[in-house]
């Protein structure tokens, strides 16, 4: 099942597409070729539905070439049959509308396969070819099912790591720093100090390390120890994966927290009493303290027991006076001291990128998320020089976390490439972009967007998102005559329709319009590799004739269309 219906020889150079909206029961069929002006050409249209073959029947007598027909493929929908066929023949185009017992988006319609008890094969056909949504979690949970899992490029096959992984770990969402400012507050009136601990625990458990593998929603974080044949700029090396933990010795998620069956845990408490507030916080790790080669980042101890108590009048922030306990018995009481207080600024410090977003989804970076100090350098497969991914560099040239991310659009996990097996086969650099674009367009309540070059900063493409509720489904027609192969099966899929332009033809004054509408708040930008816009380009192009070509622009803008 694909998208766009692949036929080697179709005897004829007509075009079909069929389109359907979710909620409603109508389905249409648009016919078009690029030679042919049917409201002048089709004579005696007629257009009959054969059930029984999924087909729908289309002749006409066109002048000088007697009479015409054609074959379409229909996809698996519920037809009213007691509803009649609407048809007109148009400039450039022959459209076709049938009505439906239910929509396409109908749970019934979507899972007609299970309903019907169809074979095996198809079931796994579906799965194959991207009918269920992208989930992080199911890919999380997909790899550690694997056990052991070699990443693959997936242009030539070549195996990237040195080592099975065997780890792996969800990153969280990119706003999660402000999450927990919501929830402890980021003033002391509020508890600040325990979100700031808490973020701190939790940048140093993000960290690349040795066997470790980072899934995100469009890419995977591997150390750099974990590749082969792969030069680097000189950096840290990664930390190792064993059973030690990486952070400071702050409440905060470590390695066996984020792990599955961990035992770690850290529970916080908050009191009330004579007008004096409180918070303990009991942090338990069974990991074992170890110097880190990692921008000097210091461990947890083991076994630590740590207690912080905070007590305060109800006043200003700057009357608040903290009590420190000190290490007594088997448990190291950590203090709130000027010693305590430096680590914790130079752990902020040595993580600010990961802190603020910066080192987040590098697939699509959002403003917001962009810094000074970092510059990512593409990473192409050692073997057939195809882009793999990025990874962050400062300022001198040099490794910030040691990590490098790979876009599951480019990789696999196993081979063959595409297989049953291959767990990042349904991942497309247009579902990807399409994903993070509908996410885009619901946090920042922005439907334009503008995508600039990640390293030059320059526009590349305008994309205006117009209709996400569209299914679509696309091929050749088959000639009546002539041709006896089987007729192909055809499926709708969820698309997203938009309008863009590439921004190298635009002229001054539009690209003025673009900044000014950016300045304004009217349009959202985000930020891509420049290979990727430019596939990115040729992806949207490409499907510009899926419709008439009174269906191909808007306002300047070309009309195109993305899978979900």
């Amino acid at each position: 099942m694909t998208l766009k219906l692949e036929t080697a020889e179709t005897g004829t150079k007509w075009r079909f597409t069929w389109e359907s909206q979710s909620h409603i029961p109508t389905l249409r069929l648009f016919l078009f070729d690029s030679t042919t002006t049917p409201s002048t050409q089709c004579h005696n249209l007629k257009v009959h539905l054969s059930l029984s073959d999924s087909l729908v029947l289309l002749t006409w007598t066109a002048a000088g070439a007697g009479e015409v027909s054609l074959r379409v493929p229909m996809p698996r929908v519920l037809l009213d049959d007691e509803s009649p066929v609407s048809f007109k023949a148009l400039d450039d185009h022959i459209e076709v509308k049938l009505a439906l017992l239910l929509p396409v988006d109908h749970s019934i319609v979507l899972n007609f396969d299970s309903i019907l008890s169809l074979s095996d094969m198809r079931l796994n056909g579906d799965e194959e070819n991207g009918a269920k949504p992208l989930s992080v979690d199911s890919d999380v949970k997909s790899l550690s099912s694997r056990g052991e899992v070699h990443f693959y490029c997936r242009s030539c096959s070549y195996k990237l790591t040195a080592r099975p992984l065997r780890t792996f770990v969800e990153m969280p969402s990119v706003n999660w720093r402000e999450v927990a400012d919501n929830w402890f507050g980021n003033c002391c009136c509020s508890f600040g100090e325990i979100s700031e601990k808490l973020v701190a625990g939790y940048a140093n458990s993000y960290t690349s390390k040795m066997g470790v593998c980072l899934v995100s929603s469009t890419n995977i974080t591997l150390c750099k120890d974990d590749l082969v044949g792969c030069e680097f700029p000189d950096s840290g090396v990664c930390e190792r994966h064993d059973n030690e933990s990486d952070a400071s010795g702050e409440c905060g998620p470590n390695e066996s927290e984020l792990a599955p069956g961990s035992n770690g845990r850290c529970n916080e408490i908050l009191k009330s009493e004579n007008k004096e507030k409180y918070i303990d916080a009991d942090c338990k790790s069974d990991a074992t303290k170890e110097e880190s080669n990692s921008e000097g980042v210091p461990h947890r101890g083991s076994e630590s027991d740590c207690s912080v108590r905070l007590t305060s009048v109800p006043v200003c922030c700057d009357d608040m006076e903290s009590h420190v306990q000190n290490c007594d018995g088997e448990g190291c009481r950590h203090h709130l001291s000027e010693s305590s207080t430096e680590q914790n600024t130079e752990i902020l410090k040595n993580h600010k990128s990961l802190l603020n977003g910066f080192l987040e989804n590098i697939f699509m970076v959002r403003s917001s998320n962009l810094s000074v100090d970092v510059e990512w350098v593409e990473f192409f497969c050692p073997q057939c020089s195809s882009l793999l991914g990025a990874y962050p560099c400062d300022n001198g040239g040099r490794l910030i976390d040691g990590g490098v991310r790979l876009f599951k659009c480019s990789i696999a996990t196993s081979l063959p490439v595409g297989g049953t097996r291959d767990v990042f086969r349904k991942y497309t650099l247009e579902r990807m972009f399409a994903n993070q674009l509908l996410e885009c367009a619901k946090d920042q309540l922005s439907f334009r967007t503008v995508v600039r070059d990640l390293k030059f900063r320059s526009p590349m493409l305008q994309i205006v998102l117009i209709n996400t509720n569209s299914w679509s489904g696309t091929g050749h027609c088959l000639a009546t005559q002539g041709n006896t192969k089987p007729v192909p099966k055809i499926d709708l899929h969820p698309v997203i329709k938009v309008l863009f332009s590439e921004c190298s033809s635009s002229t001054e004054s539009q690209l003025r319009m673009l900044e000014d509408s950016v300045t304004k708040d009217v349009a959202e930008e985000v930020f891509m590799l420049t290979h990727q816009i430019e596939e990115l380009i040729k992806s949207l192009s490409a499907r510009r004739d899926v419709l008439p070509p009174s269906y191909s622009s808007l306002e300047g803008l070309s009309l195109s269309s993305m899978q979900m």
